[in-house]
């Protein structure tokens, strides 16, 4: 049988029936996902006072590279280990306090079979990530995930795709669940990755972005509220500061307020005034905090997540506002 001439019908029929097999495996993870062995992996790598250990030979040994990457840049320490060079020498950085996280879609690769009887010697945990349940791999360790319906798209059976995607997943929910149980936050993230774009933004300061000077959305209390309205359209921030005689902050007022003040005025609003309608509860925020700390704290606002914060110095003056936009772009973000 030749090769298949490349149309547009094959291409997309192809790929349509790749995604399809691909969809099959992950759903088939969902039993996996409410077994002991689950839980019981989980609760061994929340509880690992050492490092994770990943390792696998060939595709599996890429896709543990990824894996104890995702672990160790979410707060989890971990160490891809390659299973030839564990035996040559790498074994030295075993700890007793480790847990092994060893991959074979066979259970049956000798090299990684072999850190079996060695990494136990250690006193390390060892839990086996394989498509089959009666394998060296899967009896020698303390606990297996094993993968079911991980059939690879047809009619390449020998090449690892749907299985790879499967461990992937795996993965990935570690990651998440271990830096959810570790309280891991964007503050320890920006700490992690200050050399990425987010990284580099999250750790920069409030200070560094917000809105100041002329830019700066700022009425008196006493200022009729259509004027009011003609402030947040120039600033362009969706908002404007209150503030009190004593130039103190006294609220906020968005445009989303005025959609409410319209319809209990019946759209009239001649003769009120900001203080009769402004929110007497801003959310505030010091100049010095990192934009990770002003993030979290705009996104866990209750009872709904908010879209920018006041900030305001010592004596509770506005000196700024960080718009969540200033946040993804960067320094350059700001107005001065």
């Amino acid at each position: 049988m030749g090769a298949p001439r490349l149309t547009a019908e094959y291409v997309q029929r192809r790929a349509r029936q790749a995604l399809a097999a691909e969809l099959r495996g992950v759903r088939a993870l969902r039993p996996l996902f409410a077994s002991r062995a689950w839980f019981a992996t989980v609760e061994r790598l929340a509880a690992c006072r050492g490092r994770v250990l990943v390792s696998g030979l060939g595709k599996s040994g890429l896709i543990g590279r990824r894996i104890a990457a995702s672990l160790r840049s979410t707060g989890t320490p971990a160490l891809f280990i390659h299973p030839v060079e564990a035996t040559h020498g790498d074994l030295g950085i075993v700890d007793g306090g480790d847990v092994a996280l060893l991959i074979s879609k066979s259970g049956g690769n000798r090299e990684v079979c072999r850190l079996l009887p060695l990494l136990r010697g250690f006193g390390v945990s060892l839990i086996a990530i394989t498509a089959v349940a009666d394998s060296p791999l899967a009896r020698g360790a303390d606990i297996c995930l094993c993968l079911r319906g991980a059939e690879e798209i047809a009619p390449f059976a020998a090449v690892p795709t749907v299985s790879t995607t499967q461990v992937q997943v795996i993965g990935d929910a570690l990651t998440v669940l271990l830096s959810e149980l570790k309280g891991f936050t964007s503050e320890a993230f920006a700490l992690l990755h200050p050399g990425g774009e987010l990284g580099r933004q999250l750790a920069l300061r409030v200070a560094d972005v917000m809105h100041r000077a002329e830019a700066l959305p700022i009425v008196s209390e006493e200022t009729p509220l259509a004027d009011a309205l003609l402030v947040i359209m120039e600033k362009r921030l969706g908002m404007t500061t209150v503030v009190d005689p004593a130039g103190r902050l006294s609220g906020v007022l968005t445009d989303g307020d005025f959609k409410r003040i319209l319809v209990e005025h019946g759209g009239d609003i001649r003769g009120v005034i900001v203080r009769d309608v402004a929110s007497r509860e801003p959310r505030t925020i010091e100049p010095e905090a990192q934009l990770a700390t002003a993030l979290a704290r705009m996104e866990r606002n209750r009872p709904a997540a908010i879209t920018s914060l006041v900030v305001t110095d010592e004596e509770r003056r506005p000196a700024g506002v960080v718009h969540i936009h200033d946040i993804l772009r960067g320094p350059l973000g700001g107005g001065d």
